[in-house]
């Protein structure tokens, strides 16, 4: 008999009351939705259940710059006057507006992934989920695509103290840019991306071509799909490609955005996938065994995002699920059938051919060959984690706070803003606390 995975969820009710705006696409109020729908079906009882804590700047300034988070701290809707010459620079714009606690809710997701990587390299979860995550277009010193701080770059320098190399997985419709960018130069990372590519479709990246450069050669995977991919199209390439990664990257941990944008009838999106189908993704990579960071995203017809991430939770803790949804404060939402799953009856025609599939699978495997096996990384003793002093930083400017922790902690940051610790910390200092929700 299989030893059950230790599931770990991480949930705020603040998150619910983050607004981007009346006619912005993100609405974080789908996370309530899903916690409900969550709760409805019981599955809180199958899982520890965590508070996040905010983020501290300088946990934020591992990959982001200190003058980008500086301004993140600072700015406000009331004050944003005061920033104009900075809006351009950061990329403020209308996709990326600022509102009320935007640093706060930054803070919240972007600690809930740093907590979640924290439990998983001291074994105190196998599996961890943070919905509120995967805003994977940050990048490290502006914006971009209704995000502002990578909390995924943040979990996977939190990952790489314990593990030698750390596998991305992207199954947003959109490529994840921010973190493809971030570990573009290095062989510790791989990150893998499907996503719709063409039609200047957003971000314009994550060609089949880009495949990394320098240490980090063949370590850059990108899938591109067309309109109207469904369940059997997107399978045909994620389980064979996935599991040729697994044999030759042999990753410590996994991190897994799952972007709900890619099912049928997203406002955003173009694909034509099922619940099921997206949620296969998931269950395929959990039945490796690997440490895994499950992460949202993207997903933009907020009913349906809450269906998906509602599923996908009850097969992260291996738990079968009525299609009829249980009862919530939202159930009206979920009209007119209450089911589970989204159909695809109908959507929109696949306009990826079987050439098509067949020439993308060539092309990843043979970038797969040059990678004979896993990358060998000399392991020095492992640095702490990441932990808040005690002292009230809030009495000093952000940029002497930084400084300050920097120093004291010795972390040593180079050109490129990957940070590296020593001094101080040790196992379960990450701060989160425990809150059943019962």
């Amino acid at each position: 008999m299989s030893r059950k995975n230790k599931v770990s969820y991480f949930y705020d009710s603040e998150f619910q009351e983050f607004y981007f705006g009346q006619n912005h696409p993100m609405k974080p109020h789908r996370l309530a939705m899903t916690h409900h729908l969550v709760l409805g079906y019981g599955l809180h009882k199958k899982m520890e259940i965590f508070r996040p804590r905010k983020a501290h700047p300088a946990e934020l300034a591992q990959f982001h710059s200190e003058d980008y988070v500086e301004f993140l701290s600072k700015v406000t809707p009331d004050s944003v006057a005061k920033f104009t010459g900075q809006l351009r620079q950061y990329n403020i714009n209308d996709d990326c507006p600022i509102f009320d606690n935007m640093f706060k809710f930054c803070q919240l997701y972007a600690g809930a992934s740093i907590e979640a990587a924290v439990k998983l390299n001291h074994g105190l979860s196998d599996i961890a989920i943070n919905w509120s995550g995967g805003l994977h277009h940050a990048k490290k010193g502006e914006a971009s695509g209704f995000c502002y701080v990578n909390d995924l770059v943040l979990a996977i320098l939190e990952l790489l103290k314990y593990h030698a190399r750390v596998l991305y997985i992207d199954i947003d419709i959109h490529h994840g840019d921010g973190v493809e960018e971030a570990f573009y130069l290095t062989d510790r990372v791989m990150t893998v991306s499907f996503h719709k590519y063409g039609d200047y479709f957003f971000p314009g990246t994550g060609d089949l071509t880009d495949t990394g450069e320098l240490n980090g050669k063949y370590y850059s995977l990108n899938v591109p799909l067309k309109d109207g991919t469904n369940d059997d199209t997107f399978h045909a390439l994620f389980k064979p490609i996935m599991r040729r990664v697994m044999e030759v990257f042999q990753p410590g941990a996994i991190v897994m955005q799952c972007g709900a944008d890619s099912l049928a009838h997203d406002r955003l999106g173009c694909f034509n996938m099922s619940v099921r189908g997206h949620g296969e993704a998931i269950r395929f990579m959990k039945e490796f065994g690997v440490p895994l960071l499950i992460t949202g995203g993207g997903g933009y017809t907020k009913h349906n995002v809450a269906r998906c991430w509602t599923y996908e939770t009850a097969i992260l803790t291996d738990t079968q699920v009525p299609e009829q949804l249980p009862r919530s404060d939202y159930h009206e939402y979920f009209a007119p059938d209450f089911s589970l799953n989204v159909s695809t009856h109908k959507v929109m025609d696949d306009s990826n051919t079987k050439a098509d599939i067949e020439r993308i699978r060539r092309e990843v495997f043979e970038y797969l060959r040059h990678l004979q096996q896993a990358p060998g990384v000399q392991m020095q003793e492992v640095p702490p984690d990441f932990r808040v002093p005690r002292y009230n930083y809030d009495e000093e400017p952000l940029e002497e706070r930084i400084g300050k922790y920097a120093r004291e902690h010795v972390i040593i940051r180079d050109e490129d803003g990957f940070g590296e610790g020593g001094g101080g910390g040790g196992p379960g200092t990450g701060g989160g606390y425990h809150d059943p929700y019962e």
